[in-house]
């Protein structure tokens, strides 16, 4: 495979609920700002692009694309801009023996569909062109193989060649739509862990059907009904009163008590734990670790580290420091650290267990 050429740019997508803090994120990244564009996205040039892999300040940016090709442009008022832009896509990467092409709206949650609409035009033409690329579908790419990534809105066209972990996430954007009906919606946690198992597909599978998950802080049950729905087994631990929807639910057994207090027999094990409780994240953790001795070894931990009382990037990041060492002193290694789509001003936590 011809080698990934150098980026002398890159995009990088820091979520809404910290863009205030978008100066102090970049300078801890080493990256000097070229231009905002779209909603939340920042064209910088980077002292070092290894930061956005081994920086704990990475957590902060959403997704990140080497722009390797860029063409400056108001893509509304020009004619024939699908064709011209598959052309050149064509004759910059034609070579490149991407595993796919994917394309996306810098502008994603804009409400006028436009860009939405150009953005799958041109990924159609592009393909019409194009060899046939191996990965057809987001969930069929390799972590680790190139990806083409397309990016356009009003500003233009932006496009790099990277692989999903390099770019953190399998989607151009790094968002995956999930759709949230609100009438058989328990809660917009639901959406969270549906995100967070597709993002840790990036290092790990996850956990096989059937899997038995311990849930802690589950009510009122969003992320439990989730669960369900894929076909896992679980066991919910909340002192707070689950959804009336879910108490009938096969493969669910509530637990009704403090999460501090609950004990299982010796002999129970879990093949997966998830917490996404409130209050003190300390606490919380104290929690996970001690129930972590009745997980498989290898298991996976899904654990959100709430940023209560933390009141800038830099207090969170303090917070998530003592959260990784208190974890791997107790025996849980960290796969990863990001900030999902529907996390607010909190990170999530990705653990296995290893002893």
């Amino acid at each position: 495979m011809p080698e990934i050429p150098a980026a002398d740019s890159f995009l990088l997508r820091i979520p809404d609920v910290f863009a205030k803090h978008s100066p102090e994120i970049l300078g801890k990244l080493g990256a000097s700002p070229l231009k905002k564009l779209g909603s939340d996205y920042q064209m910088v040039r980077l002292e070092n692009p290894a930061t956005l892999q081994d920086s704990e300040w990475a957590a902060f940016v959403k997704w990140r694309l080497p722009i390797h090709h860029a063409w400056p442009c108001n893509p509304q008022k020009m004619e024939g801009f699908v064709e011209k832009a598959a052309q050149a896509i064509l004759k910059k990467f034609g070579d490149s023996q991407a595993q796919a092409l994917f394309t996306g709206p810098l502008q994603t949650s804009a409400a006028h569909p436009f860009y939405k609409h150009l953005a799958t035009n041109l990924r159609g033409r592009t393909l019409q062109l194009f060899p046939a690329f191996p990965v057809k579908q987001v969930e069929d790419q390799d972590p680790d193989q190139p990806t083409l990534f397309c990016l356009v809105g009003k500003e233009g066209l932006f496009c790099g060649l990277a692989t999903p972990r390099e770019t953190n996430g399998f989607y151009p954007g790094g968002t995956k739509f999930i759709s949230q009906n609100t009438e058989s919606t328990i809660s917009r946690a639901g959406a969270k862990i549906a995100e967070a198992l597709h993002y840790i597909e990036l290092y790990r599978p996850v956990p096989k059907d059937g899997a038995h998950w311990l849930e802690l802080g589950a009510s009122p049950g969003g992320m439990t009904s989730e669960l369900l729905a894929r076909g896992y087994r679980v066991t919910a631990v909340d002192k707070a009163a689950m959804d009336d929807r879910l108490k009938i639910k096969p493969g669910l057994a509530i637990v009704r008590n403090d999460v501090d207090a609950f004990r299982p027999s010796e002999q129970e094990t879990f093949d997966a734990l998830l917490s996404d409780m409130n209050g003190d994240a300390r606490g919380s953790l104290r929690q996970v670790a001690r129930l972590s001795a009745h997980l498989k070894k290898g298991s996976l931990v899904v654990f959100t580290l709430k940023g209560a009382g933390t009141e800038s990037p830099e207090e969170l990041i303090e917070l998530c420091r003592a959260a990784r060492a208190y974890a791997e002193a107790s025996g849980l290694r960290v796969i990863a650290c990001t900030h999902l789509t529907y996390n607010r001003h909190e990170l999530t936590l990705f653990l296995s267990r290893e002893k």
